[in-house]
């Protein structure tokens, strides 16, 4: 059991109140800092119960609602840390006098938190939401965990992972973007659109068309899935994988591929035709695997568990007798990118690339070989328990 009689400040008692409470699986405190010491779980959750009893004032409502609308960034996400030092601290300021603590010490609880962002990841309420009390703040560290949510009156209650609320959720969670670059693409609230940088140069190489995944890989609270293609191959003359380039939302161009739903079409590079003849030149009789996850943290870096990694590309090679590759096989009448066996002991060697947090969406493997097809598109994204998890269009150019 907590005391708090020994606690002086205000925010050392909200703070071991959350400390206290009941929690869902998944956002426990980390016991291995010792019983004064809080988790990064519980700082979180202290800010977002901050935030939503400030967001009960209609005028700091208003200032909330309009910076999220203003943010450039995809789904009009905030720097959290930046937000609230802004304007000389006038959010952290307000904050701590509906939270009754100093704005000095909540000030260091922001500071000494993990970075975050916040913004509206449901887009249904970033269409309703008119800044009005109906409004929830909610906060989860890991992908899937029971998102803990606060009204503006400061009551606790744990949401559902798999399904938002009809009531408007304002997420403050682990960052995912990079708010030091300049925007690639501003959503219009109004009108729905989307508008992309001009498309770079072709070049010949392995390109994406098309693809399709039959899931988003993603909970509600983090909002659109950050989908990401990388080429993986032979490191040296080992049997370890490492990964030669990645195609995903923060690459510059050629590399430039934000898939922010189910269904993608457009063009966008995978590897080089340069990289494959070197790669061709120093492994020769390897082949390439196209390897798509959907990124939870780090952009272009793998990180997920290392026994399902392992199990799922097993199971794919499994299945498939290992032609689970591809290569270029163009001739002077046709380009194309075909099928083509993988080094079979690669699975093996992934530690090296692995971490935590990102979905593993699959394994592409050509249509022919998997022995189903959908039409207009040529390989399948082949995932643990050699699940079906996509179909996409791979082309040489």
């Amino acid at each position: 059991m907590c005391s708090y009689t020994s606690r002086a400040a205000a925010l050392a008692l909200l703070m071991g109140a959350l400390a206290c409470s009941d929690r869902p699986p998944g956002t426990a405190p980390d016991a291995a800092g010792g019983p004064n010491v809080l988790s990064t779980a519980t700082t979180p959750e202290l800010l977002a119960r901050s935030l939503a009893l400030a967001l009960g004032d209609p005028a700091f409502r208003a200032h909330v609602k309009g910076e999220l609308d203003r943010s450039p960034f995809r789904e009009h996400k905030l720097s959290f840390q930046r937000f609230l030092a802004a304007e000389r601290g006038h959010a952290l300021a307000a904050m701590a006098q509906r939270t009754g603590v100093a704005t000095a010490d909540l000030g260091r609880a922001a500071e000494g938190a993990i970075p975050l962002e916040m913004y509206l990841p449901v887009p249904e309420h970033r269409r309703t939401w008119k800044g009005d009390a109906n409004v929830l703040v909610a906060t989860a560290l890991a992908d899937h965990d029971p998102p803990v949510a606060f009204d503006v009156q400061g009551n606790r209650l744990v949401l559902d992972p798999e399904r938002p609320p009809a009531t408007p959720v304002i997420a403050v969670v682990p960052v995912e973007t990079d708010f030091s670059t300049t925007p690639a693409a501003i959503e219009c609230l109004s009108c729905g659109s989307l508008w992309l940088p001009p498309p770079p140069p072709t070049g010949p190489g392995l390109y994406l068309t098309k693809a399709h995944f039959v899931d988003d890989f993603e909970g509600w609270l983090k909002g659109g899935p950050e989908f990401e293609v990388h080429i993986l191959g032979q490191k040296g003359q080992t049997d370890s994988l490492t990964d030669y380039q990645c195609a995903g939302e923060k690459q510059p161009a050629p590399y430039y591929f934000d898939q922010n739903a189910l269904d993608w079409s457009g063009s966008v590079m995978l590897f080089s035709k340069v990289q494959l003849d070197a790669y061709n030149a120093a492994h020769p009789g390897q082949n390439i695997r196209v390897f798509v996850v959907e990124d939870d943290d780090t952009a272009c870096q793998i990180k997920a568990d290392r026994n399902l990694l392992n199990d799922a590309i097993k199971a794919v090679d499994g299945a498939y007798k290992a032609i689970t590759a591809g290569n270029d096989s163009s001739s002077w009448a046709l380009k194309t990118f075909k099928r083509a066996s993988a080094f079979q002991k690669l699975w093996t060697a992934l530690a090296s690339l692995i971490n935590t947090n990102d979905e593993l969406v699959g394994n592409a493997v050509e249509d022919v070989v998997v022995g189903i097809s959908y039409p207009g598109y040529n390989w399948i994204v082949k995932g643990q328990n050699n699940a079906t998890n996509g179909w996409i269009t791979l082309a040489m150019k």
